[in-house]
């Protein structure tokens, strides 16, 4: 049986190629369950993944797509079954594992859970990796202290995926959200997910010379990384703490440890790849009922799998806000 998937191939000329190509079951990795893929979402990784990062994928030619939500079709493990309603985020789908910018995938049972209640096909995926990621990093601020009453928390890289969703998360919690961008023509769409304080990317870049900058922040949720993820750790107010999950800006920063030793401030590492499954279940069940967000249509353009290649490209070029939800 044929389908349609995305396949990434490396040419003569060392460059990558993106096409949607027809491809045979037979072709799938061996794995325990058959989805048929509904939607998936494109995440910075899978453009990292589609333009031939070796940090990411390592053979070519490779199907991208870190998130996948379908309907199995075949199984041989007991815990799913034909028509069951199924979500896969992380683990290695769409790294090294062709992944959910497919028609189909094949994957081990221990990477799937059953769609959550409260969420359809379309909203997990509106949700996918960056919806999960932004919820662990909000978990991770309040497991650690963050408060209504601590300050403004500040989410760098609020036009993307990651920090969209935390803009519009901690809106809905009730916390005052300042919203860093490079894109200040997206202060529209940014007010709309909830933000109270539109905060220059340039203003965050000052000062990365200096050990210690003025309090002014009672949380941080950074999806950047780079000298501006250390910037926010210098400006956090006493006990306050940043949860760090993102490297767009980079993976080296200038750093000291006067802010941890002088104000107590905590910096917090966020995975949302190899999280243990039961983890994974527990956070999306929370993004379904309790922490579900009525405005995910807002954060979302939906395309084609043949619109994808241009997305693709979009989103290396740092010209996307909020997220491409790929209906297959």
């Amino acid at each position: 049986m044929q389908f349609k998937a995305l396949v990434v191939s490396e040419q003569a000329d060392a460059q990558f190629a993106r096409h949607v190509t027809a491809r045979e079951i037979d072709d799938l990795p061996a794995g325990e369950v058959l989805v048929r893929v509904a939607y998936s979402s494109l995440n910075y990784k899978d453009a990292l993944s589609a333009s031939g990062n070796r940090g990411v994928t390592r053979s070519y030619p490779h199907t991208p797509g870190i998130d996948a939500a379908g309907v199995v079709e075949h199984s041989t493990n007991s815990a799913f079954a034909p028509g069951d309603e199924v979500l896969v985020t992380g683990y290695d789908l769409g790294m090294n594992t062709a992944g959910g910018f497919s028609q189909y995938i094949r994957v081990p049972a221990a990477w799937l859970i059953h769609r959550p209640a409260g969420l359809s096909l379309r909203e997990s995926m509106l949700l996918g990796t960056a919806g999960l990621t932004a919820a662990l990093c909000v978990a991770k601020l309040e497991q650690n202290g963050l408060s209504r009453q601590a300050g403004p928390v500040v989410v760098t890289g609020a036009t993307g995926g990651v920090g969209s969703i935390a803009v519009a998360l901690l809106s809905k919690l009730g916390y005052e959200v300042a919203a860093a961008t490079g894109k200040p023509e997206q202060a529209d769409f940014l007010r709309q997910l909830g933000a109270q304080q539109i905060v220059t990317r340039q203003d965050l870049q000052d000062g990365a010379d200096k050990p210690m900058l003025k309090e002014r922040w009672g949380g941080a949720v950074d999806t950047v990384g780079g000298d501006i993820l250390f910037n926010v750790v210098k400006s956090l107010r006493y006990g306050s703490s940043v949860a760090c999950c993102g490297l767009t800006a980079g993976i080296a920063f200038k750093a000291s440890v006067l802010p941890f030793i002088l104000r107590g401030v905590n910096l917090l590492g966020v995975d949302s790849v190899e999280l243990p499954l039961t983890a994974k279940v527990a956070m999306w069940n929370r993004l379904a009922q309790q922490w579900k967000l009525e405005n995910l249509d807002a954060l979302a353009h939906e395309i084609s799998l043949e619109a994808l290649p241009e997305a693709i490209e979009q989103m290396l070029a740092g010209k996307v806000a909020g997220r491409f939800l790929i209906k297959l």
